[in-house]
């Protein structure tokens, strides 16, 4: 599903990530974590298309092709998703227009029939019900006026309705309670399935209770610092990240779940902007 090697991006010319590889397979989870500046958001906002976030070396391929030729309308319509750290607000835009549009023209580049009206309104009220929100959030302007939670929740909201096959998902845990969050998870454990794949970025162990990923990678220094499975995370959760060590050690490749799954023993943890 995605295939990065020896990823390097620089943001106003100060080095950000250093040489990420990571293997994709379909149908997987991956979390990613590490500590505030190691590149998370970064990495995010390079799949997706952000244009302030160029690659200086390195090659990402997604389902075959050449990822970081293709322009972020064209990611999207390949099944490219991303649900923001911090969701913005678009005033003027009722929330079910924008779904609508949205989701309308995902189906016109796939050569599928728009839905029309009914159709989609009893589709998008059922997700809506699904994620326990208020319908009355649909005829709202996108986010305008939203809770921290509300905001997330409509996040994976917009998962639902537009069903991608890659969905990138920066801390969409962050600043919810316990019972935002339950709803959250729920909604994005709908999502999964065998032909579509997950990169959770996260800080905390906590979503992972609620999401179990297949790997979950430590980011460090702008490198892929260490990889494993679900007790990584608690690991993480009980010891913190590893202080500095120097540099990067090799990468193993191995076979895992039909997918080549990057392997290192612990790095160290520099600075940097995500």
């Amino acid at each position: 599903m995605l295939s990065i090697r020896d990823l390097e991006v620089r943001v106003d010319d100060k080095p950000i990530l250093q040489g990420v590889n990571l293997q994709v397979g379909a149908g997987e989870v991956h979390a990613i974590m590490g500590p505030n500046g190691s590149g998370k958001s970064t990495l995010a906002y390079l799949l997706a298309g952000h244009p302030g976030y160029q690659a200086s070396r390195g090659e990402v391929r997604y389902r075959g092709e050449d990822l970081l030729s293709m322009s972020v309308e064209q990611r999207a319509a390949a099944g490219v998703f991303l649900a923001f750290q911090y969701p913005v607000e678009i005033p003027g835009v009722s929330n079910i227009q924008f779904l609508k549009s949205a989701l309308n023209s995902l189906r016109k580049q796939r050569g599928e029939p728009e839905l029309d009206a009914i159709e989609f309104l009893d589709s998008v009220k059922a997700k809506v019900r699904q994620m326990q929100m208020e319908e009355a959030l649909l005829y709202r302007g996108v986010n305008e006026g939203f809770s921290g939670g509300e905001k997330k929740s409509n996040e994976v909201l917009q998962l639902l309705v537009l069903e991608p096959t890659l969905a990138i998902l920066d801390e969409t845990d962050s600043g919810l309670d316990i019972d935002a969050l339950k709803r959250v998870a729920a909604g994005i454990n709908a999502y999964r399935r065998a032909d579509r794949s997950l990169v959770l970025v996260t800080h905390y162990q906590r979503l992972l209770d609620y999401i179990e990923p297949d790997f979950v990678h430590v980011l460090q220094g702008g490198r892929i610092s260490r990889s494993g499975g679900p007790e990584l995370a608690r690991e993480l959760e009980r010891e913190g990240y590893v202080p500095a060590t120097g540099a990067q050690a090799p990468f193993e490749i191995r076979e895992t779940h039909g997918s080549a799954h990057p392997q290192g023993p612990p790095e160290g943890r520099e600075g940097g902007d995500e």
